[in-house]
């Protein structure tokens, strides 16, 4: 793979790379830079943590790159998910492990880093110094970071929160900081320290954030629309959890928005572009003859042309949609349902819930 080859690849996960140019620099004197995404452990796992995420990293993998998952545990302490318990945010931390195992992620060139394991004392001596390069109102900026507004009310762990994830990059020592658009301010705070704490810059690849199933709101005070726009788990309804039934998935869909001939917004037709035209050949939608018949598409394009035409009904776009979600999660189910350790992974986090 040459390295036009190699950047176009990135392109497709990236909705922004800051900066191509370093991009290419990075791909022509490294042939396996390595990349990295954090994630915090706090629940069941929904479709773009879980396909998406798998999507991308594979994606990523294919160019050479060596990916690193940052299992951010004492983050999520300090973020207060799962009540601060330690020992539960660890239990979801290997529920998410089993999750990429099962639904297509290369792990071959993928390894997964603990972070309470790896905090050392350089590490926080380094966060020290990114908190004496910030003031307090640069680093609260950064607060969406954590799924924050910014007039919510931070504790004074979450006032480090930042610091610690620009250290992170650094600790590391990744070329790639590979995170969603929802993270893009502690990236480039990462970007400005650098030089000053002797680091190269780390390239910043921003990948899209899926919308969540409901009609988006972009009125939210102090986060801009496509923040407000991704998927949660605060509202189980709007999100699709990789161990969801075949029937919960049908019945979030037949309520999902999908407003007729509509495209932007349409949290249906993300899931087709992001997930199903990755993972499949051909989407076929089934219908009787006198609603148009069976119909067929091979690209993306070709199917968002005619839903923008109306030839397909927001029923149908929804009943086939998913018909291929389910058909891509059902390995998952599968490895939770006949695998003993993930099993009982999943009962353990399913009891936390309860």
């Amino acid at each position: 793979m040459n390295i036009d080859e190699k950047i176009k690849l990135v392109k497709e996960v990236g909705e922004e790379i800051i900066s191509q140019d370093e991009l290419r620099e990075l791909f022509l004197k490294k042939s396996h830079p390595i990349a990295y995404d954090g994630f915090e452990p706090s629940g069941k796992i929904h479709i773009a943590q879980g396909l998406l995420r798998a999507i991308n990293v594979n994606k990523l993998t294919k160019t050479g790159i060596k990916f690193k998952f940052w299992v951010a545990d004492w983050f999520a302490l300090m973020n207060n998910k799962m009540g601060g318990d330690l020992e539960k945010i660890q239990t979801v931390g290997k529920y998410s492990i089993e999750v990429w195992k099962s639904c297509g992620m290369d792990m071959k060139n993928v390894e997964f880093l603990w972070a309470s394991e790896h905090m050392n004392q350089d590490y926080w001596l380094r966060v020290l110094k990114i908190g004496t390069l910030n003031t307090v109102t640069r680093v609260t900026r950064c607060a969406q970071i954590m799924g924050r507004n910014d007039n919510d009310k931070l504790s004074a762990s979450q006032i480090f929160y930042p610091c610690m994830q620009a250290s992170d990059i650094f600790q590391l020592g990744v070329d790639i900081a590979q995170l969603g658009l929802d993270q893009r301010k502690v990236n480039v705070l990462a970007r400005e320290v650098a030089p000053k704490l002797g680091f190269k810059k780390p390239i910043a690849v921003h990948h899209h954030m899926l919308m969540g199933l409901a009609q988006p709101k972009t009125d939210l005070k102090g986060a801009d629309g496509a923040i407000a726009k991704k998927m949660s788990k605060s509202n189980p309804d709007t999100a699709i959890f990789m161990t969801d039934s075949v029937e919960e998935v049908n019945r979030k869909f037949k309520k999902a928005y999908c407003p007729e001939g509509i495209a932007d917004d349409n949290p249906v037709l993300e899931y087709c572009k992001y997930i199903i035209f990755e993972l499949i050949d051909e989407f076929k939608i089934e219908r009787p003859e006198k609603y148009g018949g069976n119909a067929s598409y091979k690209k993306y394009k070709e199917l968002e042309s005619a839903f923008l035409k109306k030839e397909i009904h927001p029923m149908d776009l929804k009943t086939a949609a998913a018909k291929y979600i389910n058909q891509l999660m059902e390995p998952t189910r599968k490895h939770f349902k006949t695998n003993k350790t993930a099993k009982k992974l999943l009962e353990t986090i399913e009891s936390y819930a309860k």
